[in-house]
C-alpha cells in the first residue's frame, strides 16, 4: 500500500512538473527575458563633477538617478556620459572658462573608468567595444558632447575631443553658439547665422573626417537641415521626441524625422515629460510647485525653479544640479499621498512617442535616452533602477525581441559604425 501511495505522489509531482513545463510564459516573464537578452543603451544621463572623486561616486546608490547601482537593479547596461557647457558669451574668455569646464567631466568619466570602478565599468570607444564589454558582465559608459561651445574657433579641439573618447557632439545648446543657431531662437526669432555659421559648416566636415556622430537634439531646424545635407554619414537627436504628439521646440516634426530617415539616422526618444505630453506636464507642474518649494524647505535647500536655471550663477546652477534629485525625490513622496494630485507623465506617453516615429520612419531610426540627471525622469522610469519598465511597456505593445534590440541600441550602433567606417576610409 505505501509502494502504491509513492507512485501516486510521483506521478502526481510529475504531472504537477509537466504542467509547469506547458505552462505559458507570462508577459512580464517574456519582457524580463528580453530585457535581459538585448543591450540597453540610453543616449544621455547628465553628470556633475563632485561624483566622481574617491569619496563620491558612482560605485555608491547616490542621490542620482544614474549609477552603477542603479544601473545594475534596472538592467541598464550602456549609459552615454555627457560633457555638457551652458551656452556663454561668444568671446576669448567665454571659450576658456567653457573649456576648463568640459575637459573636468572628461576627466571625471575617465577617472570613474580607469581609476574608481575599473572592475565594475569600462569606456566603450566602439560598438565591438559594446558588446565585448557587456559579454564581460560590466557596465559601459560612453561619452557625448552637448554644445561644442568649449572648443572655442579652434577646430582641432573636434580631434582632441574625439582622443578623449567623445562618439557624438551637438554644436549648440540652448542659446546659439559660434557653430549653430539653437532652437532657442523660435522663441523670439532672433538668429544668429539663419542655421549654420561658417565655422559650423567646417566643423561638420572635421566631425565626419574624425568620426564623432552629429547631434541635431539642440540646434535650429534650418541648421538640422544643413547639417543633414553637408555631412557625408547619418546623424542623430540624442534626446528628442516627436513634435506631432507635443508641440516643443526640442522636438523633432515630421519633415526633420523623415528627413532623418532619408539620411539613416536616429532619434532617441527622451523621457523627458515637458516634451512628451504638454497638458500633462503643465498641469503637474503647477500642482507640484508649491510642493516642491516645501519639500526643499523641509531639507533647508535652497530651491530655484528650472526655467530661471539660465539666469542663476555658475554656484546656483550646481547648487540646483545638487538639490534636484533630492528636493524632486521628497516631492513625488508627498504627492503620492495626496488624492487630487495630477497624474505624471509616464512610460506609457514615452512609448507613445515610439510607436509614432516607428510608424513614421520605421523600426530601424529609432532608440531610446532619459536625460536623466538633467531634468529627465518620468514616473515609471524615473532613474536607472526602473528601465526594465520600458521593456515591458514595449512588449505590451507588441514589438518581439528584434524590435526591442534595435530601439534599445541596434540602431544606435549601426550609426556609429557607418561615421568610423566612413572615417576610417578617409584617414
Amino acid at each position: 500500500m505505501k509502494h502504491f501511495h509513492l507512485l501516486c505522489s510521483i506521478a502526481l509531482l510529475m504531472g504537477c512538473a509537466e504542467k509547469q513545463q506547458n505552462k505559458p510564459e507570462t508577459l512580464e516573464e517574456k519582457a524580463q527575458r528580453i530585457h535581459d537578452a538585448v543591450i540597453t543603451i540610453d543616449t544621455h544621463d547628465d553628470i556633475n563633477i563632485n561624483n566622481f572623486t574617491d569619496s563620491i561616486n558612482y560605485t555608491q546608490n547616490l542621490n542620482t538617478q544614474l549609477n552603477l547601482p542603479k544601473m545594475e537593479e534596472g538592467g541598464l547596461d550602456v549609459a552615454w556620459l555627457i560633457v555638457y557647457t551652458g551656452q556663454g558669451a561668444l568671446n576669448a574668455e567665454g571659450y576658456a572658462n567653457a573649456s576648463e569646464n568640459a575637459i573636468s567631466k572628461f576627466e571625471a568619466i575617465h577617472k570613474l573608468c580607469e581609476e574608481i570602478a575599473p572592475d565594475q565599468i569600462e569606456l566603450a570607444l566602439t560598438s565591438d567595444d559594446v558588446r565585448s564589454i557587456v559579454a564581460s558582465g560590466k557596465k559601459v559608459a560612453m561619452i557625448g558632447v552637448e554644445n561644442a561651445y568649449p572648443m572655442g574657433e579652434d577646430l582641432s579641439k573636434i580631434e582632441e575631443y574625439h582622443k578623449r573618447g567623445a562618439r557624438y557632439m551637438s554644436l549648440a545648446h540652448n542659446g546659439h553658439s559660434q557653430f549653430s543657431d539653437s532652437n532657442t531662437g523660435e522663441k523670439d526669432s532672433i538668429w544668429l547665422h539663419n542655421g549654420l555659421s561658417e565655422l559650423g559648416k567646417q566643423a561638420i566636415a572635421e566631425m565626419n573626417r574624425v568620426g564623432i556622430m552629429i547631434d541635431i537634439s539642440h540646434p535650429s531646424k534650418e541648421a538640422m537641415l544643413q547639417m543633414v545635407e553637408l555631412s557625408k554619414v547619418p546623424i542623430i537627436a540624442s534626446h528628442s521626441s516627436a513634435r506631432a504628439l507635443c508641440d516643443h521646440s526640442r522636438n523633432l516634426d515630421d519633415e526633420q524625422l523623415l528627413l532623418l530617415k532619408e539620411n539613416g539616422g536616429v532619434v532617441q526618444t527622451v523621457a523627458f515629460s515637458s516634451y512628451l505630453n504638454t497638458e500633462k506636464h503643465e498641469a503637474r507642474a503647477a500642482f507640484m510647485k508649491d510642493i516642491y518649494q516645501a519639500a526643499a524647505d523641509s531639507l533647508g535647500l535652497n530651491w530655484y525653479e528650472r526655467s530661471q536655471f539660465s539666469s542663476l550663477t555658475k554656484e546656483q546652477q550646481e547648487e540646483y544640479m545638487e538639490n534636484y534629485p533630492k528636493v524632486t525625490q521628497l516631492g513625488d513622496e508627498m504627492a503620492a499621498t495626496k488624492p487630487d494630485a495630477p497624474p505624471a507623465v509616464n512610460v506609457s506617453d514615452f512609448v507613445d512617442h515610439i510607436d509614432y516615429m516607428v510608424k513614421l520612419i520605421g523600426i530601424d531610426h529609432v532608440g531610446i535616452s532619459s536625460d536623466f540627471d538633467g531634468g529627465g525622469g518620468i514616473e515609471g522610469w524615473s532613474d536607472a533602477s526602473e528601465t526594465f519598465n520600458v521593456t515591458l511597456e514595449l512588449v505590451k505593445r507588441g514589438y518581439t525581441e528584434e524590435e526591442i534590440a534595435k530601439l534599445w541600441g541596434g540602431n544606435l550602433l549601426r550609426v556609429l559604425d557607418e561615421v568610423q567606417a566612413y572615417a576610417a576610409s578617409h584617414d
